[in-house]
């Protein structure tokens, strides 16, 4: 069980340092809030697709990975538009 936490935070992590790299805020941004990142933009990313009428975040998988950094990006730019 605790293992399962542990992955997703990992996912997170990774999803949200690839969002941070490809939306170039990877400097302003420590490993923390790339995990907090990767992990809500999962979150926006799934609730994006199923309002698309497609499956959100299905596991640990390249689509859950591209759903969640479609997410992150999305939640990375609203957060830049606010700062602006």
């Amino acid at each position: 069980k605790h293992m399962g936490i542990i992955l997703w935070i990992v996912f997170g992590a990774i999803v949200g340092w690839v969002a941070s790299l490809i939306m170039k805020t990877d400097a302003q941004q420590g490993a923390l809030l790339n995990v907090v990142v990767g992990i809500v933009g999962a979150v926006i990313g799934g609730w994006i697709m199923t309002a698309l009428g497609e499956p959100g975040t299905t596991g640990f998988n390249i689509y859950s990975f591209l759903v969640a950094l479609l997410g992150a990006i999305v939640l990375i730019w609203i957060v830049k538009a606010l700062r602006r």
